[in-house]
C-alpha cells in the first residue's frame, strides 16, 4: 500500500500550472491528432515542428471557444457597462503559453506531448511573438486586457492589425540593423476574421452645409475588416475580446479608371488604401508628424466607434436588433479610454456621429462626448507630444477640423469667462498652436474632450498638474487623478517564473495570482532560512537556464555565479544606457588597475531597440557592442566582467531574461519617465533595483522600504534646481578623475581602435548638450553600485531584501480601481462564474 503524502507533497501537486488529468491528456491527446489531420492536412510523417505547433495552438483555442461565445453572451443578457481600450499599440508577444496558464492546462498538454513523443518548449517556441507596440505603452495595453478579463470586466481593446509590428533587431559589426517582422507569414491561430462587421473608414472629401444639416461629402473609402482574438482571464471562464481592424479596400476602388485602360493599375493602386494598416511606426516617446501616421489614427477610431455604437444600439436584455435609440445614455453603457493622445480623434469623431448622423444638438452630444470619454497621458517629453499641423487636416479630415475648431471657441470662451484679459492664458490652453504653421494640440483636445484624465505613476501625475497641463488642472482640478501603471502577475510570474511562483504558493496559497495584495504574507517569511534557501535556489536555477540561452546566442562564456545586471527598455537618451556605459568602463578601468583584488563578479546585460531614424540611439548600441569587443576579450579581466548587448530585445527574450536578474537597472533623469512597466516586473522576479526617484520607483521603494533599493541620484526639484542654475557638464569632467578617464576613453578611440572618431556625436552631446545630466549623476551612481557589490557578497542579506521587495509589489495593486475610478456611476461587467467546460454547444455569436 503506498505511504500517505505529506502535506507538502501534496501542495506540490497542486501545481499553479495546472493538474494533469488521465481523461484530459487523452481528450488533450485526441484533438490534437484530429488538428493534424483536418486543420492542417498532414500526417506524422510529413508534419513538421510547425505543423505540432499549429495542431497544439488550435487544441488548447478549442478550450476558449465556448468559454468566449458563453462570455459574450452573458455580457448581452445582463446588459453591463462596457469598457472600450482604444490603443494604437498591443504588445502582446506569445499567446499559447499564457493560455494555458489561464485555462490551467498547462501540465495536462505537457504530458500529452510527451505521450505524442514532443517537446512542448520546443513547438511554444516556433510561435511568433504579436509585436504589435514600441514598449511600455503597448505592454500595459496589453496587460490590462489579461487583467479586465481577469477581474471579469466587460472590456474589449480595440486596435490595429498591424501586418508588419515592431521590427527585428539584428545586430551587424556592432550596428542595430532593421528587418521587417513579417509575423502573420505562416497564419495565426489564435485570431478570426469577422468580415460580417466590416465598417466604411471615410478619408478626404469637403464638407457641404445643407438644409438637413452638415454633410461630409466626395470621400475617398477604406474598408475597416475586424480580426478577434480571445483574451481568456485567470481560471474564471471568462474570454473577453481584442478586436484589432485591417484595411482593405472596397471593390469599386478607383475602378472608374477601367473605362480608359487603366483597370491593372487601378487594382495595383488598391494597395496605396490598404498600406493603412501595413506597418507600426516604430516610435517610442517621439512624434513623427506624417499623413500615414494620422490616417492609421483616424481609421482605428472611425471603425471603433461605428462598432461600440452599432453595439450600444443592439445590446439590451440580449437582442441583436436595434433597440436602444436614446444616445443620452450612451455614458452609463460605454467607457472610451485614450490611451495616450494616438486614439485623440475619438472625442471629434463622437461629436460628428452625435451632430451629424444622429442629430443631436451640440450640448448634448459634447455632454455625452465628455463623460463617456477618459484620457491617459504617458509622456511628459516636449517632443513627443502629438501636434498634428492643421493643412494636413484639413485635407484629409475636413469635418473634423471644423469640430475641433468649434471645441475650441467654446473651450476658449469659457476659459475668457473666468480669467478676463489673460490672453496669454488663452494662448497657452488653446487647442491649436498658433505659429509659422499652425497645429491642433492632441493632448489638450483630449483633456478638454474627457471627463478624466491621469498619470501613470504619482510623481508623474504630480509633474502633469504642476508643469505640463498646471493651467487645465487649475481651471478643473477633480479632472486629474494618478492611476500608477502595472503589470499581470499570470504572465509575468505564473507564466515566465513558474517556480518562484509555485515557492511562493507553498507558503501564503495561490490566491495572490488573482491579488497580488496577499503578497504581503510573505514579509513573516523573511528570516525563514528554508524560504531564503529555496528563493536564492530558483534565481540561481533561472540564471543557469539563462546562461545557457546567452552561451548559445552570443558565444561569451557566462560565469552563472555573476551578479546578472540587466538593463533592458528602448534605447533613449533619456533612459540613460550611457551612465550605464560609464560604470562599466570604470569598473573595467578598476579591474585593470588592481587585478589582484577580489571584485564582485558580474554579467552586464543591455537591451532594447531604438528608433530606425534616431541616430544617437543607434550610436548608442555602436558603444555598447563596442565596450563588450574590449572587455570581452581582455585576459585581465576574464569572467569578472562580461558585457553582452542582448540582440532583438521582446517580450518573449523579456520572459527569459527578468526571473534571472539580480539587478535591475531604472536609471532615468528624475522627472522624465513617466512609470515604467518593467521595473516592476524585475520587482516580482526577485532582482534588487538600482535607480532614481523617477516614476514608479519612488512608489515601488515606498512599499518595500528605501532601504531594500539602491537609490541613488538627483530628485525632481534637484533636476529643475540646475536647471535654473544651468548644467555644466564640463565641470564634472575636470573635477572626477575616472569620469575624465572613462570620457578620454571613449572619445580617444580606445574602444574603436581602427575608427577612433566613432563616438564624437556622443561624447560632443554629454560634454555640451546633454538635456538628461548623465554626468551630474555619475559620482553618486558609482558608489550606489559599490553597495551593491558589498551587499551582493553576502547572499542571505541579499535574499533578504529581495523578498521584502516581493513582498512589496502587493500594495502596488496595479489594476484593481482603474476602470472604476475612471469611469464611475456604472455597474462594469463581473464574472459570471459559470462553470463551463468550453466544449458545450453553445448559441449563436450574431451579436458581437
Amino acid at each position: 500500500m503506498p505511504k500517505p503524502l505529506t502535506d507538502q507533497e501534496k501542495r506540490k501537486q497542486i501545481s499553479v500550472r495546472g493538474l494533469a488529468g488521465v481523461e484530459n491528456v487523452a481528450d488533450l491527446k485526441t484533438n490534437f491528432n484530429r488538428h493534424l489531420h483536418f486543420t492542417l492536412v498532414k500526417d506524422r510523417n510529413v508534419s513538421t515542428k510547425r505543423d505540432y505547433y499549429f495542431a497544439l495552438a488550435h487544441t488548447v483555442r478549442d478550450h476558449l471557444v465556448g468559454r468566449w461565445i458563453r462570455t459574450q453572451q452573458h455580457y448581452y443578457e445582463t446588459d453591463p457597462k462596457r469598457v472600450y481600450y482604444l490603443s494604437l499599440e498591443f504588445y502582446m508577444g506569445r499567446t499559447l503559453q499564457n493560455t494555458m496558464v489561464n485555462l490551467a492546462l498547462e501540465n495536462a498538454c505537457d504530458e500529452a506531448l510527451y505521450q505524442l513523443g514532443l517537446d512542448m518548449e520546443e513547438l511554444q517556441d516556433i510561435e511568433e511573438d504579436a509585436g504589435l507596440g514600441n514598449g511600455g505603452l503597448g505592454r500595459l495595453a496589453a496587460c490590462f486586457l489579461d487583467s479586465m478579463a481577469s477581474l471579469g470586466l466587460a472590456a474589449y481593446g480595440y486596435g490595429i492589425r498591424y501586418e508588419f509590428g515592431i521590427f527585428n533587431q539584428k545586430i551587424v559589426n556592432g550596428w542595430q540593423i532593421e528587418e521587417a517582422d513579417d509575423w502573420l507569414r505562416y497564419g495565426n491561430p489564435w485570431e478570426k476574421a469577422r468580415p460580417e462587421y466590416m465598417r466604411p473608414v471615410h478619408f478626404y472629401g469637403r464638407v457641404e452645409h445643407t438644409p438637413d444639416g452638415v454633410k461630409w461629402v466626395d470621400t475617398q473609402v477604406v474598408l475597416a475588416l475586424p480580426y478577434d482574438t480571445p483574451v481568456p482571464g485567470y481560471r474564471n471562464n471568462i474570454v473577453n475580446t481584442m478586436r484589432l481592424w485591417s484595411a482593405k479596400a472596397p471593390c469599386e476602388f478607383n475602378l472608374k479608371d477601367f473605362n480608359v485602360g487603366g483597370y491593372i493599375q487601378a487594382v495595383l493602386d488598391r494597395n496605396l488604401a490598404e498600406n493603412i494598416s501595413r506597418v507600426l511606426y516604430p516610435n517610442d516617446n517621439f512624434f513623427e508628424g506624417k499623413e500615414l501616421r494620422l490616417k492609421q489614427e483616424y481609421f482605428v477610431v472611425a471603425a471603433t466607434l461605428q462598432d461600440i455604437i452599432r453595439r450600444f444600439k443592439a445590446s439590451k436584455f440580449g437582442s441583436t436588433e436595434v433597440v436602444r435609440m436614446d444616445l443620452s445614455k450612451l455614458p452609463d453603457k460605454v467607457a472610451i479610454q485614450l490611451n495616450d493622445t494616438h486614439p485623440a480623434l475619438a472625442i471629434p469623431e463622437l461629436m460628428r456621429i452625435l451632430v451629424d448622423e444622429e442629430k443631436l444638438t451640440w450640448e448634448s452630444a459634447w455632454d455625452i462626448t465628455v463623460r463617456t470619454c477618459a484620457y491617459t497621458n504617458h509622456t511628459v517629453l516636449p517632443e513627443a507630444l502629438e501636434r498634428w499641423p492643421v493643412d494636413l487636416f484639413q485635407n484629409l479630415l475636413p469635418r473634423h477640423l471644423q469640430i475641433i475648431y468649434e471645441i475650441n471657441r467654446r473651450h476658449l470662451e469659457h476659459i475668457s469667462s473666468l480669467y478676463p484679459g489673460d490672453h496669454d492664458r488663452l494662448r497657452r490652453m488653446s487647442l491649436i498652436e498658433e505659429g509659422e504653421q499652425k497645429k491642433i494640440n492632441m493632448a489638450h483636445l483630449c483633456i478638454v474632450g474627457s471627463h478624466a484624465v491621469n498619470g501613470v505613476a504619482r510623481i508623474h501625475s504630480d509633474i502633469i498638474k504642476n508643469t505640463v497641463f498646471k493651467d487645465f488642472y487649475d481651471v478643473d482640478p477633480q479632472k486629474f487623478q494618478n492611476k500608477t501603471n502595472g503589470i499581470t502577475p499570470r504572465r509575468w510570474l505564473v507564466m515566465c517564473n513558474p517556480g518562484l511562483a509555485e515557492v511562493i504558493a507553498e507558503r501564503i496559497g495561490e490566491d495572490y495570482i488573482r491579488d497580488l495584495g496577499q503578497l504581503k504574507k510573505l514579509l513573516k517569511f523573511v528570516d525563514d532560512d528554508a524560504f531564503i534557501r529555496d528563493v536564492a535556489k530558483i534565481k540561481q536555477e533561472n540564471k543557469m537556464k539563462f546562461a545557457v540561452h546567452l552561451e548559445e546566442h552570443y558565444k561569451v562564456k557566462i560565469n552563472p555565479n555573476s551578479m546578472f545586471d540587466i538593463q533592458v527598455k528602448r534605447i533613449h537618451e533619456y533612459k540613460r544606457q550611457l551612465l550605464n556605459c560609464l560604470h562599466i568602463i570604470t569598473f573595467y578601468n578598476r579591474i585593470k588597475k588592481e587585478p589582484n583584488k577580489s571584485w564582485t563578479p558580474r554579467t552586464i546585460m543591455i537591451g532594447g531597440k531604438a528608433a530606425p531614424g534616431y541616430h544617437m540611439a543607434k550610436s548608442i548600441i555602436r558603444l555598447i557592442t563596442a565596450i563588450g569587443e574590449v572587455v570581452n576579450n581582455d585576459p585581465v579581466v576574464g569572467d569578472r566582467l562580461k558585457v553582452i548587448f542582448l540582440e532583438n530585445y521582446r517580450v518573449t527574450l523579456a520572459e527569459k531574461a527578468i526571473p534571472a536578474a539580480d539587478l535591475s537597472e531604472q536609471i532615468s533623469t528624475a522627472g522624465t519617465e513617466a512609470s515604467g512597466t518593467g521595473n516592476m516586473k524585475f520587482m516580482l522576479n526577485g532582482a534588487l533595483t538600482i535607480g532614481t526617484m523617477d516614476g514608479a520607483n519612488v512608489e515601488m521603494a515606498e512599499e518595500a522600504g528605501e532601504e531594500n533599493l539602491f537609490i541613488f541620484g538627483m530628485r525632481v526639484e534637484d533636476v529643475e534646481a540646475m536647471d535654473k542654475k544651468g548644467y555644466d557638464a564640463v565641470e564634472y569632467y575636470n573635477r572626477i578623475p575616472e569620469l575624465k578617464q572613462a570620457m578620454d576613453q571613449v572619445s580617444g578611440g580606445f574602444f574603436s581602435p581602427s575608427q577612433p572618431d566613432l563616438f564624437k556625436d556622443i561624447v560632443n552631446m554629454l560634454m555640451h548638450h546633454d538635456r538628461f545630466k548623465v554626468f551630474a549623476d555619475y559620482e553618486d551612481y558609482i558608489k550606489c553600485q559599490e553597495k551593491v557589490n558589498a551587499l551582493y557578497k553576502n547572499p542571505k542579506e541579499w535574499t533578504k531584501k529581495v523578498i521584502h521587495n516581493i513582498a512589496g509589489c502587493g500594495t502596488l495593486k496595479w489594476m484593481l480601481k482603474y476602470e472604476k475610478e475612471l469611469h464611475p456611476a456604472a455597474e462594469f461587467g463581473l464574472s459570471c462564474g459559470l462553470e463551463c467546460n468550453g466544449q458545450q454547444e453553445c448559441l449563436d455569436t450574431s451579436g458581437c
